[in-house]
């Protein structure tokens, strides 16, 4: 389970949530089978979806975050509910690459030039989109991007995933501040001193801080007021009734095709691997339907 934790601040001017992601990100490794990049990439999404997820207000609502880019990593996706819960998947999950020229995990290389997308199905007609163009590829800049460009609430962002050399998951985490309605520069101003000089997320997880130690390390200079904390996993809710349903889509002609072509088809589900058996007269009977 991951650990995260919302605040305000006493005056009302900042939010700020954080987490301690690492086993949601060490479910997404084991599930994908992930090089070091891809999992450094697609663990600050999925950090970043659950602590935006958390924010949504009906129970059957969702939010889905789509990198996509020229790289190699093709595409990253994260997808959570009013929970936190996240699942997620890369597009290529095998991506070997050098060091940026910070010595870091070059996720702006693999996911290269591209466009974020954030859709919020809130329960209405019609889902909520938001899209901007990349600004690195890095993830937590982009997120702050989309947050000041889509939805004009001004936000700090940082996120972290540290890999081991045997490709398993040391820690992750990260942490959203943002700015509510009433506040000002001087507010601006003083968040700004705040940050200042913080060390990165993985190096206060990795000196053993939790989520409540760096959101407060982090506003310092504030005094933070919990509103709520909770345990999200990675939880995919894949089921044989939505296979089903995919596969209906594809029309009843197609269906037969398939059903005379070959007598049992495989069905994986992206986002935990598990794989759905439909023998030919399954998909006669769905054809049917």
């Amino acid at each position: 389970m991951a650990d995260l934790y919302r605040f305000i601040t006493t005056d009302g001017l900042c939010s700020v949530t954080a987490i301690d992601s690492t086993d949601i990100v060490a479910e997404a490794e084991k599930i994908h089978k992930t090089s070091a990049v891809i999992t450094a990439g697609l663990g600050r999404l999925l950090t970043a979806a659950s602590m935006m997820g958390i924010a949504l207000k009906g129970e059957d609502n969702t939010l889905t975050i789509r990198v996509r880019g020229d790289g190699e990593a093709e595409c990253l996706i994260a997808c959570a509910d009013p929970q936190g819960n996240v699942k997620g998947y890369p597009g290529n999950p095998v991506v070997e690459l050098p060091l940026n020229n910070k010595g870091k995990l070059d996720v702006g290389g693999a996911v290269g030039k591209g466009t974020l997308s954030v859709s919020k199905d809130l329960g209405l007609k019609e889902p909520y989109n938001g899209t901007i163009e990349l600004v690195s590829g890095e993830i937590a800049e982009d997120i702050a991007a989309y947050y000041a460009i889509s939805e004009q609430i001004p936000t700090v962002c940082a996120l972290g995933v540290l890999v081991n050399p045997d490709l398993t998951v040391n820690c992750a985490g990260g942490y959203i501040i943002q700015l509510l309605p009433a506040a000002g520069e001087d507010t601006i101003d003083k968040l700004e001193e705040s940050i200042k000089g913080l060390p990165s997320v993985t190096r206060m997880l990795s000196m053993g801080m939790k989520a409540p130690d760096i959101a407060k390390k982090a506003m310092h200079l504030f005094e933070l007021e919990l509103l709520d904390e909770s345990h999200p996993i990675y939880k995919c809710d894949c089921s044989v009734e939505k296979v089903e349903r995919a596969l209906l889509g594809m029309g009843k002609e197609d269906l037969l095709k398939l059903a005379d072509e070959q007598p049992d088809t495989v069905a994986d589900c992206h986002f935990c691997n598990k794989k759905y058996h439909f023998s030919s007269d399954d998909l006669r009977k769905l054809a049917k339907r």
